[in-house]
């Protein structure tokens, strides 16, 4: 190890405060610099730095752009599990290491998913706001008759686009709901889950679900994943539940097919203009909105801190990453 800490480009807001006792921190929101002037006076200081960490969601996005503005990094550690923010085959052509944050989120963002969509199902947060605008009256019945019917969650066929580690935690939960699991999966099925059911397409799948679990990683081959034909074959009485990233989701027809009744209702995470939301959404009584939370509890924050620093320690040791992305090109 180097008599001083080594420098670690820090790109995002709230990064682990553990960092600042390990290493040299160059904070972007910590300067009154602009990025490109930030990032080129990290680039030309005496220990330029060799490590970054960054943001999900695309705040800022590691391409040929900033690795050149930046030529000294070797390691990047985003604080997300999703990499769309990341040029992977750029990263491995430049020989730059990249860890992500597998596993930290899955059991936290499963528990809301399922949350999303037992509160659409039972008019659970409709029912809050009932109460609160003095609409259960003081009288036999209490005026509940005025809120539509509940639905149970048990029986119903769950379809679950992207059966990774966030879409298996969802479907083991929904499983002992008592619900008929489903779902899609671009690597095809998956042996290790022989009690679920697999459909080659979202279509398919939404054919045969009463509602849809979007837990996939966001690429271009499932940006709008969720379409106006997915809509359409999900039906009048289906639920669309996202909480993986907002562009998985065509939204613009889901607030159309919302509107003219096509399906009946959605939980939702995350939306394609964070954090702009539509405001048709907001004025839907079946629609659920939380912004983009998801992932945070202060357990995964905790975990996220630990696994973030064990990172970048097994980068500068020399040693092997804990969570490595490979990129195979």
């Amino acid at each position: 190890m180097p008599s001083s800490p080594p420098a670690v480009l820090v790109l995002c807001r709230n990064a682990p405060a553990t960092l600042a006792d390990r290493f040299r921190l160059l904070d972007l929101h910590a300067s009154s610099l602009p990025i490109d002037a930030f990032l080129a006076a990290a680039a030309a200081s005496a220990e330029p730095p060799r490590a970054a960490v960054v943001p999900g969601g695309g705040s800022v996005r590691v391409d040929a752009g900033l690795l050149d503005a930046v030529p000294s990094l070797r390691c990047v550690v985003i604080v997300s599990a999703g990499l769309d923010p990341i040029d992977l085959p750029e990263c491995a052509r430049r020989g730059v290491a990249v860890a992500n944050a597998a596993g930290i989120y899955s059991a936290d963002v499963a528990d809301h998913a399922v949350g999303l969509l037992l509160d659409v199902l039972r008019g659970i947060s409709a029912g809050d706001r009932f109460i609160r605008r003095g609409l259960w009256p003081d009288q036999p019945g209490g005026g509940s008759s005025l809120l539509p019917l509940g639905s149970r969650l048990r029986g119903k066929r769950v379809g679950i686009v992207g059966l990774g580690r966030i879409g298996s935690a969802t479907a083991r939960r929904l499983w002992a709901f008592g619900c008929v699991v489903s779902y899609t999966s671009r690597a095809g099925p998956k042996p290790s889950f022989p009690c679920y059911g697999f459909f080659p397409t979202a279509r398919d799948l939404a054919a045969h679900s009463d509602a849809l679990v979007v837990a996939c990683a966001l690429t271009a081959e499932t940006r709008r994943v969720v379409d106006r034909a997915v809509l359409d074959a999900l039906g009048e009485g289906g639920v669309v539940v996202n909480v993986a990233r907002g562009a998985n989701v065509d939204e613009d027809e889901l607030v159309s097919a919302l509107a003219e009744g096509r399906i009946a209702g959605a939980g939702l995470d995350v939306f394609e203009d964070e954090p702009r939301v539509p405001e048709e959404l907001v004025a839907m009584e079946n629609v659920v909105l939380t912004p983009h939370k998801a992932v945070f509890t202060p357990e995964s924050m905790a975990d996220l801190d630990r696994l973030v620093v064990a990172n970048l320690e097994a980068f500068f040791a020399g040693a092997p990453l804990l969570t490595p992305v490979h990129v195979f090109h």
